[in-house]
């Protein structure tokens, strides 16, 4: 057998994890020809087809799963060695997946702080519609809206955050007040496109009326507090991003909508010390700034 590169296994741990080549490419920063291509030459060293070709993307064959296991066996590993304690600091890449909105109003403004006390890591902040997995490997560290319910992943509740319904000063003077009984009749709504929720706690509306649905619809927690803001309607903003914007104000101010962060690791690489780090400052972040995520003052 000719020398194998540990770079062409990475590789195929990370196309066997993303289950697609163009994602996997897109993960390792790489374009997805260039993965093609060191695959091939895995599967030529090693004499072995190691994927099918599927309508959905690549399917480990049986001599794939065979090498998944020893690979994976080898990357723990790896891991363990680096989550050996030492005074050293902080270095390698840190992949973390949050919600937009999470990611956005609170991770992003503070980020530069833990980046600035450990300039030795490079870190993705993957704040998007959607969330990477801990339990596949796609991230070190995910901020997710439930707790995982299998998976080989160790999760914890991070902080509780609170929701309302908003409209912009202009629109309430334009239109009245909304009540919990006209909003459904006497005002345009916004929210999520309900075939794109990539989470069903996402379903705010349904919560405050199963009759209400949204008339104007995004995929973004963004474009929707922008749409709110600039007069297009009513709709549900977690308070840790209307809170702090004076266009909005909150009505039908009986309704509060509760949900939650968890934090989810994978349980092989949780104690790598710069998975240990960011965990460390997060809860910090959370806990200084409860007051913004529960809807009181400060």
């Amino acid at each position: 057998m000719q020398h194998l590169d540990w770079n062409d296994l990475h590789d195929f741990l990370t196309v066997a994890r993303a289950g697609q080549i163009a994602r996997a490419a897109a993960q390792l920063g790489v374009d997805a020809t260039t993965v093609g291509r060191r695959l091939r030459r895995l599967e030529a060293r090693l004499g072995r087809t190691l994927f099918e070709q599927t309508r959905e993307g690549q399917v480990l064959t049986e001599a794939g799963e065979t090498l998944l296991a020893q690979v994976e066996a080898m990357q723990r590993a790896a891991d363990r060695i680096e989550a050996r304690p030492d005074s050293g600091a902080l270095s390698g890449l840190l992949r973390v997946s949050v919600s937009e909105g999470f990611g956005t109003w609170l991770v992003a403004e503070h980020l530069p702080a833990f980046a600035a006390a450990h300039p030795g890591l490079t870190i993705d902040l993957v704040a998007s519609s959607g969330f990477l997995s801990p339990s596949k490997r796609e991230a070190d560290v995910a901020v997710l809206l439930a707790r995982p319910a299998q998976g080989p992943v160790v999760a914890s509740k991070l902080a509780d955050y609170a929701l309302h319904l908003y409209a912009s000063a202009d629109y309430v003077a334009r239109t009245g007040a909304p009540t919990r009984e006209t909003l459904a009749t006497r005002h345009k709504l916004v929210g999520y496109i309900p075939d794109l929720l990539y989470a069903p706690e996402l379903r705010y509306l349904r919560e405050v009326d199963p009759a209400l649905a949204p008339q104007l619809r995004s995929s973004s927690i963004a474009a929707q507090a922008r749409l709110i803001a600039g007069g297009a309607g009513v709709g549900v903003l977690p308070h840790f991003i209307a809170g702090r914007d004076p266009a909005l104000v909150r009505v039908v101010p009986e309704v509060t909508i509760a949900r939650a962060f968890f934090l989810v690791t994978h349980r092989d690489t949780r104690q790598l010390r710069r998975v240990r780090a960011f965990r460390a400052w997060l809860v910090e972040l959370v806990t200084r700034h409860r007051a913004a995520l529960i809807g009181g003052e400060g």
